[in-house]
């Protein structure tokens, strides 16, 4: 099985060595894992940068793929903190460093963070969501240069209240962006320690994303600590299964390879 998103010390939240993840992988059968380490120029605030130390990461990672080599496989990937304003900055970015896997995230919107609560001010929870969904569409449209979709919905994990809109009109948008340019989705099992019922993209979503064709999906535990690496992800298997989809996918140099779901469970 493999972990598609996981943090260590290289993210400005996350104080897990890489050592201690890897360890934890090994214990639980992975036989593939990528750190997506964070590159956020406004999160938590655009006061601090979770910006990475590009040269000192690609050294560590190259360290850990010699030292486990016997053990599992180890890729280099990023998490990309998209916002309308970086499309080129991140551009310039991605033409000076190569990752085996990139994700594409949103964790701040009208260039306000989510966690806090600040983005959510003086906005109905729709409003907030229909404001989330459109900049998460302008941002694909201009930039294209990451394998999949990170927690598509993220932004439901900090309203208490549920939207009335499911806005799956949107959501849809943003899959027929990307699907037809190969890239795909996440399912970020994150979500179930934080009391969502399930991961992110909800079940919902997932369908949507194989009603609109898509079939690039890849798992990840979203882990800051070593415990959490893999973490529910046989449930995840059998969802995937139900829904209907056929393969789990990894990325080498930022090539998929697809994995019959049928042989993971």
């Amino acid at each position: 099985m493999f972990d598609y998103h996981m943090h260590s010390t290289f993210s400005a939240d996350c104080e897990e060595p890489m050592e201690k993840t890897i360890e934890s992988a090994i214990k639980k059968g992975l036989t593939e894992i990528c750190f997506t380490e964070h590159v956020d120029y406004d999160y938590p605030d655009p006061t601090i940068s979770f910006d990475l130390d590009y040269q000192a990461y690609d050294r560590k990672i190259k360290e850990m793929q010699q030292k486990y080599a016997d053990s599992i496989g180890i890729k280099k990937g990023v998490e990309v903190g998209i916002e309308p304003c970086y499309v080129g900055r991140f551009g310039k970015m991605l033409d000076e460093e190569t990752f085996d896997f990139i994700i594409c995230s949103m964790h701040v919107s009208e260039r306000k963070d989510l966690h806090s609560g600040d983005f959510f001010k003086g906005k109905t929870v729709d409003e907030a969501y229909e404001i989330y969904y459109r900049e998460l569409l302008d941002c694909v449209r201009r930039f294209d240069r990451f394998s999949i979709l990170g927690h598509v919905d993220l932004v439901k994990r900090y309203t208490k209240e549920k939207a009335k809109n499911n806005f799956h009109e949107l959501i849809g948008e943003i899959f027929n962006v990307i699907i037809p340019r190969g890239q795909g989705i996440e399912l970020n099992t994150s979500g179930y320690r934080y009391g969502l019922g399930g991961g992110m993209p909800s079940t919902d979503i997932l369908r949507l994303y194989k009603e609109c064709g898509g079939e690039v999906l890849t798992l990840g535990s979203d882990s800051h600590v070593a415990e959490t690496v893999a973490y529910k992800f046989k449930e995840s298997l059998k969802l995937f299964q139900d829904i209907g989809f056929k393969y789990v996918t990894t990325f080498n140099d930022m090539k998929p390879t697809f994995h019959p779901i049928s042989k993971l469970i």
